[in-house]
């Protein structure tokens, strides 16, 4: 009828220390968010595809912490993790619908900052509003489908051992451990979602900053030179670290798996994001019509 969330369990001491923390943490979250997401809808000046992108990667983050910090700061405040599951279900299917809409949105804002640095001519007749749309569109509404069909197969398992799940979110590793009946097909299924959504949009963001790269160093003018680099190089850095937590998470062999390693480096996914929104807004604050310089 229910599961019991360890999350921090075994430092009960630090009960009120990391509730502190982690409130802290979430209300800046929000703000910071909300703040990117109110500039880029006022601000004439920002009315460019790659604010678009900002502005919905920003509420995409407040969504995705959302689905989690709310419930880890109700069980640090009671000391108890009780969650029934349906509620269980439904928090999994939203931290894995909007994990994989992350990746699809940092893949199109790569192939924005690609079309911005390598086919700059052709930049409003490729990245308009439409195609903005779309792509966006895209991103949310393709892992619906999947991740219900996801959510519905790991729920469909018999739970016959224990219901406590060392982890502070209902996710999919720790679940399947609890899992008494033939998991060889749900884990078939981890590893193929986590391909389609994690592995084959990070190879073509790879590909899109080698040819940015490539690019980049043709240019003669330094200047020119930097205001690219200052566009992509906090992108890049938020692509590898939530690529690389998302890679540890669902993508190392049963074995190799050590306790609370899934726990601590998907919860580091949830905040990288929250840097990437700063850093741009800063960076192109400071650089403010850098791609239009280099065209």
């Amino acid at each position: 009828m229910e599961f019991i969330l360890l999350g921090f369990s075994n430092v009960p001491h630090l009960q009120w220390v990391l509730f502190v923390i982690f409130l802290f943490m979430y209300v800046t979250i929000l703000l910071c968010n909300s703040i990117i997401i109110l500039l880029a809808k006022t601000d004439p000046a920002l009315q460019t595809p790659m604010y678009y992108f900002l502005s919905n990667f920003s509420f995409l983050e407040i969504c995705y912490v959302t689905a989690t910090i709310p419930r880890m700061l109700m069980d640090l405040y009671t000391l108890k993790g009780n969650i029934s599951v349906l509620a269980c279900a439904t928090q999994m299917y939203f931290v894995l619908m909007l994990g994989g809409t992350e990746c699809l949105l940092l893949t199109a804002m790569a192939y924005d900052r690609y079309v911005a640095i390598c086919q700059p001519l052709q930049y409003s007749l490729l990245m308009k509003n439409t195609v903005c749309l779309q792509l966006v569109a895209a991103s949310w509404i393709s892992g619906i489908p999947i991740q219900i069909g996801q959510t519905y197969q790991i729920f469909s398992l018999p739970f016959c051992a224990s219901n406590r799940i060392d982890h502070f979110f209902c996710d999919i590793p720790p679940l399947l451990k609890l899992a008494c009946g033939d998991t060889f097909m749900n884990t078939v299924a981890v590893y193929v979602v986590a391909v389609g959504f994690v592995m084959v949009p990070f190879l073509l963001i790879i590909v899109s900053y080698i040819k940015i790269i490539c690019n980049i160093m043709k240019l003669s003018s330094d200047k020119g030179m930097a205001k690219a680099f200052s566009t992509c190089s906090s992108h890049l850095i938020v692509v590898v670290l939530f690529y690389g937590t998302a890679s540890i998470t669902y993508l190392q062999p049963k074995h190799s798996e050590s306790e609370g390693m899934g726990r601590f480096s998907l919860f580091y996914a949830h905040f990288d994001p929250s840097f990437e929104s700063h850093y741009i807004h800063s960076e192109e604050q400071r650089y403010h019509g850098g791609t239009e310089e280099i065209t």
